[in-house]
């Protein structure tokens, strides 16, 4: 296991979103002094000349790849020009950066939508392009490929201590609840609190409500990203994830019952499900000694707190 000193300089990029500011809370709670971090006002991470000026100033000595565009079935389907450049230019600056300033190690995060469609389940990290992708997000997937093989061989020409991690489904406080861009958890708790806030008792789900998938609590991750930090030194990337999954109209039924109880589910099944099922193994995570700790109902509610506390008006 890797010591961190507290005062490392420990970059975020991608600081505000969900992931980002899930992992400055935990290095705040683990008493780390001196993170760094910039807006995107402040650095355009497209930009390679503008990313190596950063580094130059700062000199990160540990670096968190969290940032990224991204959405759900419909972002992904209506923006996908957005979703593959912005994701593999942002991947292409920060990863040549840290090999030219020197960065001890760089932590770059993906995603479970990288395996394919019809994978076997629950998905190794060696079922990678083993198939097709799933067309609804293949833009986005694609980009994250990149991502994992930028670090790889960056690890093999130059040898930097670059590791990838690929979490599951993700949800929590600073969630994206936006029903044009957002992923299916925040979507789900935004159409049910609108619907009890319109006195309507009935809610329209996307697709069949069959497909399975995987959930893990923004915190639970951030816990993860530090573990792995510490503890994982192979080129293989690393699934992080719960190992456990439900269908589609099964989380849709818990959140109604955090929000929204008695409320009547309608299922549009004119919209795509995506792919079949999406759950990870997590074994090799097991065996390193993590696994996550906060259950998925426990999540929701927590989750809809924070978005009641901080929903715009409507």
């Amino acid at each position: 296991m890797e010591y961190i000193p507290l005062d490392a300089r420990i970059y975020v990029a991608g600081h505000t979103g969900l992931v980002g500011s899930a992992i400055m809370r935990r290095l705040a709670r683990e008493g780390f002094s001196n993170p760094l971090a910039a807006t995107r006002e402040q650095l355009d991470l497209r930009d390679q000349a503008a990313v190596n000026y950063w580094f130059r100033a700062n000199r990160p000595e540990y670096v968190f790849l969290v940032a990224g565009t991204v959405g759900g079935i419909m972002a992904n389907s209506t923006r996908p020009a957005e979703f593959i450049y912005d994701n593999m230019m942002i991947h292409a600056t920060v990863v040549h950066a840290a090999h030219l300033f020197g960065v001890r190690k760089l932590l770059y995060l993906g995603s479970s939508c990288i395996y394919p469609r019809d994978c076997r389940q629950p998905m190794r990290e060696e079922a990678l392009l083993s198939s097709r992708l799933e067309p609804t997000n293949e833009p986005y997937a694609v980009a994250k490929i990149a991502g994992i093989k930028l670090c790889q061989a960056y690890r093999r020409q130059y040898g930097c201590n670059f590791i990838s991690a690929m979490p599951t489904n993700l949800y929590g406080p600073h969630d994206n609840f936006d029903l044009e861009s957002s992923h299916v958890v925040p979507a789900l708790i935004r159409k049910f609190d609108d619907a009890r806030a319109a006195g309507r008792e009935q809610v329209v789900i996307w697709g069949t409500g069959s497909p399975r998938r995987e959930f893990l609590h923004v915190d639970d991750l951030a816990d993860a990203c530090l573990f792995i930090m510490r503890a994982w030194e192979d080129e293989l990337h690393l699934n992080v994830g719960s190992g456990e999954d439900l269908t589609i109209r099964e989380l849709a039924e818990m959140v109604r019952d955090v929000v929204h109880p008695g409320a009547r589910l309608v299922f549009d099944a004119t919209k795509p499900d995506g792919t079949p099922r999406k759950l990870l193994d997590v074994s090799r995570l097991h065996a390193l000694g993590w696994r996550h700790s906060i259950a998925l109902r426990d999540g929701i509610e927590s989750s809809y707190r924070w978005y009641v506390e901080n929903r715009p008006d409507r």
